[in-house]
């Protein structure tokens, strides 16, 4: 409800300095029942699978091959890799003291938090990156898995989790992400192209490139690869990723992000006027292309609801599939700002 009342305010004060057909689209749409708002979503159309990685079923992983990573004087098989209780912490050095629930979870349910979203927050392109968002934000998302307000396909693994974490674990990990700063720049970058690699999903719905080196058309995609392949599937928290989308993708979500035409509403309402999260609402910039698409088709097809969800449904109603691309590939393609 904080949230909501912020973003409210914010709305408002867009109202008496004149940006009024935007910011009215917006609070027009709070008045109605949001259960009502629920009922009136579309039905779900199919996922792009570029978007949405299915997971393959999970082999069995090699428990004798000791590997290490730069700058790391350890040494993990895959199987301890893949361990979803006591994942490797590559380089203790880079972080605070990890929360036992960041570290090892809780079995048999409440995996540890650095499996997917790694000890720097950064996460993969099939989790989230968490990094710098607020406290109440995170808890706010936990709980919305728990009580059925986040149903998405990506969301799947996160609900059972949710259902089974504690309030005092979900408090203890929200306050260590939210004190991280981002990744170093460089560690997730975009560039603009026609073609890729040609790419398979591995586990836990991460897109690698097929051994080869043969390319594809990218297509109406936008394709998140790791800089190093093997460091990435050591999770190694050092190692980030690289993603191409379409060529004019920048120029297109520049527009839409900042629109003033009335088909969305301009990204600034809400999220500070540099697009970096304004009170508990979280920066955009830099973030993983493929997230930051998800959660707004989420929020159109109604598997995102409840809560400040409510003020994203307008700004999405009017977006096609594309758009929401353009506007990802913009923001990811923007340097955040990096907490000091």
């Amino acid at each position: 409800m904080a949230t909501l009342t912020i973003l409210m305010q914010s709305l408002l004060k867009r109202l008496t300095l004149g940006h009024g057909t935007a910011a009215l689209a917006v609070l027009l749409s709070l008045q109605g029942s949001p259960a009502h708002a629920q009922a009136a979503a579309p039905a779900s159309p199919a996922l792009p699978s570029w978007a949405y990685p299915v997971n393959p079923p999970f082999p069995v992983f090699d428990d004798k091959t000791l590997h290490r990573v730069p700058g790391s004087t350890k040494e993990f098989t895959q199987a301890q890799v893949e361990n979803d209780f006591a994942p490797p912490d590559w380089h203790p050095e880079d972080h605070p003291a990890l929360p036992h629930v960041v570290s090892s979870g809780r079995p048999p349910a409440v995996r540890a938090c650095m499996k997917c979203h790694l000890t720097n927050g950064g996460g993969h392109p099939g989790s989230s990156d968490l990094a710098g968002m607020s406290v109440a934000y995170l808890t706010e998302q936990m709980h919305a898995f728990r009580d059925g307000n986040r149903t998405g396909q990506r969301a799947a693994p996160m609900i059972p989790i949710a259902k089974a974490i504690t309030d005092e674990e979900i408090l203890e990990a929200s306050r260590y992400y939210s004190a991280l700063p981002l990744p170093p720049a460089g560690w997730r970058t975009i560039r603009e192209g026609d073609t890729v690699p040609e790419t398979y999903i591995h586990t836990g719905g991460m897109r690698l490139p097929v051994p080869g080196g043969k390319k594809e058309a990218l297509g109406n995609r936008i394709i998140e690869l790791p800089q190093d392949v093997e460091r990435v599937e050591l999770r190694d928290s050092r190692a980030g990723f690289q993603s191409t989308a379409p060529k004019g993708s920048f120029r297109k979500g520049e527009k839409l992000v900042k629109d003033t035409s009335g088909k969305t509403i301009a990204c600034t309402t809400c999220h500070g006027p540099d697009l970096n999260g304004l009170a508990d609402v979280p920066g955009l910039l830099g973030r993983s292309p493929l997230y930051i698409f998800r959660q707004m088709n989420d929020i159109k097809i109604g598997a995102r609801k409840g809560g400040a969800v409510a003020l994203m449904q307008p700004v999405v109603a009017n977006l096609s599939e594309d758009d929401m691309l353009a506007i990802s590939a913009y923001l990811t393609s923007q340097k955040p700002k990096h907490k000091t």
